[in-house]
C-alpha cells in the first residue's frame, strides 16, 4: 500500500505543481516539462506496482448490474476524453472534459472494486480531479468554449469506439474481465 500512496502523492504533486507554485514552475522553463513528465511516469509505475501488490478488506464485489453500469460509464468517460480539444458539442458545454472523464472513470471503477486498494487508488484520483477543477476555476474564472470544428463529433465517436475496444482487450489480457 505504501507504493500506491507514494504514487498517488507523486501524481498529485506533479500535476498540481503548476497550480500551487506557478512561479517555481515557470522558473524551470522548458526543462520543467521533462521533469514533470518523468514524475508523472514514475507516479504511474508506483501506482501500478502499489495497486497490484496491495491488500486490504473487501466491502463489496462485482455484480452483473454494476459491471454493466461501469462499462457504460467507461464509454462515456472515454468519449469525454475524446471530445477534449476537438470542438465537439460536448466540449463546448463542459469546461473540463478531461478531468470530468477522470472523475467518471474513477466512479465507474469504484462501483465494481469495493476493496481498500481500489478505494485508495480510484478515490485518490477522483479527489485529485475534483481539486484540479477547483484550482483551475479559481485561477481562471472566465472560460471561452472551444470553437466548433467540422467532423469533430465523428472523430470523437470513432476514437471512443477504438479506444474502448483497446482498453477492454488490455484489461482482459491483464486478467481483469471487463465484459460482464
Amino acid at each position: 500500500m505504501t507504493l500506491l500512496i507514494l504514487g498517488l502523492a507523486l501524481w498529485w504533486a506533479a500535476h498540481l505543481f503548476k497550480r500551487v507554485a506557478p512561479g517555481a514552475r515557470a522558473r524551470l522553463g522548458d526543462p520543467g516539462k521533462g521533469i514533470v513528465a518523468v514524475a508523472v511516469l514514475a507516479s504511474v509505475v508506483l501506482m501500478w506496482f502499489g495497486y497490484s501488490s496491495a491488500e486490504g478488506p473487501v466491502w463489496w464485489g462485482r455484480s452483473p448490474a454494476l459491471v454493466g453500469i461501469n462499462n457504460l460509464l467507461m464509454v462515456f468517460a472515454i468519449y469525454l476524453y475524446a471530445v477534449s480539444g476537438t470542438g465537439a458539442a460536448l466540449a463546448r458545454r463542459i469546461r473540463h472534459p478531461q478531468l470530468t472523464a477522470v472523475k467518471t472513470w474513477a466512479v465507474a471503477h469504484l462501483l465494481v472494486n469495493g476493496d481498500l486498494p481500489s478505494l485508495v487508488l480510484f478515490g485518490g484520483l477522483l479527489a485529485w480531479a475534483v481539486v484540479s477543477v477547483i484550482l483551475i476555476n479559481r485561477a481562471q474564472r472566465d472560460w471561452v468554449p472551444p470553437v466548433a470544428k467540422p467532423g469533430a463529433e465523428w472523430k470523437a465517436v470513432v476514437g471512443t469506439v477504438v479506444v474502448t475496444v483497446v482498453v477492454m482487450l488490455v484489461h482482459d489480457w491483464l486478467g481483469y474481465q471487463p465484459w460482464g
